[in-house]
């Protein structure tokens, strides 16, 4: 069966779209826990922080909840991860030689539930409802540095993604294409994107006075350290949940008056999604929404 029906990111029913985020505060509790007990750091940003300050908990409209850590802090995560995490629950996925989750950010995934993206719906993969947590990186104070680091980050995220953009135009596209024509082989791929997260993740957090996201529109902004060097404690969905010291100025920056709601049309969820169901696993769609036409190995039959 050809995965035809498409759940537009406007026709999820209030119903599900209530059942997902109650699931991925359940994930985000956890991985306060988890966290708080290894003596890690992060914070919540994008909608997450905005819902926080705004909305006291999710924003109505939002189908994720972001997750943010300094490097030092996001390597440990997964270091941990590997002895104490909660591997009967969740699904720990980050890119790596041998599978690759076409996302720059890691996450927790919930294999008991089903949300198929339309980026990865013909890949073998982990299609659970996510918590996705990304690292911050040290800036050098170098102006020089500083584009030598930016241009890093954006090989890693071409290379590391592994898949044509859908939001950056079509000729970003079209250049995407051509660069993954000329290099085909997986292997150079996974070569040039480890090379170029060890080159953007190479400052000392301690030492530097301003910290990158080293993805997407926010590449070329410096952000004051001194925001993120501690964090205050808000209420979301009646649990309280940090957010950067500096969260006023750093979501001022991205979102301009945040603590306006935007205008109704604008107030849908972000995916692209072709299939959700919170009561049953993904793999009950295998061959149906996701992965289709294809046999085990992963090629086409």
């Amino acid at each position: 069966m050809a995965t035809e029906q498409y759940f537009k990111p406007y026709e999820i029913d209030d119903e599900t779209l209530k059942k997902m985020q109650r699931k991925m505060l359940e994930m985000l509790l956890y991985f306060k826990e988890f966290c708080q007990k290894y003596k890690l750091r992060f914070w919540l940003i994008g909608g997450g922080a905005i819902g926080a300050v705004r909305e006291h908990g999710f924003v109505p409209w939002d189908d994720d909840v972001d997750v943010q850590m300094p490097r030092e802090d996001y390597e440990k995560f997964h270091k941990l991860w590997k002895k104490y995490g909660a591997k009967d629950r969740y699904v720990l996925c980050r890119s790596d030689r041998k599978v690759n989750y076409h996302h720059c950010a890691s996450s927790l995934r919930d294999p008991n539930t089903t949300f198929i993206c339309t980026y990865n719906q013909n890949y073998e993969l982990c299609h659970g409802i996510s918590l996705e947590f990304g690292a911050m990186d040290a800036a050098p104070d170098s102006k020089i540095l500083q584009y030598n680091q930016i241009f890093w980050g954006y090989v890693y995220a071409l290379f590391n993604n592994q898949r044509l953009p859908n939001n950056r135009g079509k000729a970003a596209r079209v250049l995407t294409k051509i660069i993954y024509t000329l290099i085909p082989s997986k292997r150079i791929k996974d070569d040039i994107w480890i090379f170029a997260q060890k080159q953007k993740a190479k400052y000392s957090w301690d030492k530097c006075k301003y910290v990158k996201e080293l993805w997407g529109k926010t590449s070329f902004i410096n952000f004051p350290k001194e925001w993120f060097d501690s964090v205050v404690w808000m209420d979301f969905e009646g649990y309280k949940m940090p957010l950067p010291k500096g969260y006023d100025e750093y979501l001022t920056m991205i979102f301009g008056n945040y603590m306006k709601r935007p205008p109704l049309p604008e107030r849908v969820a972000k995916h692209d999604i072709v299939y959700i169901d919170m009561d049953n696993p993904y793999t009950k769609y295998r061959g149906i929404y996701y992965f289709p036409e294809k046999g085990a190995n992963g090629r086409k039959k």
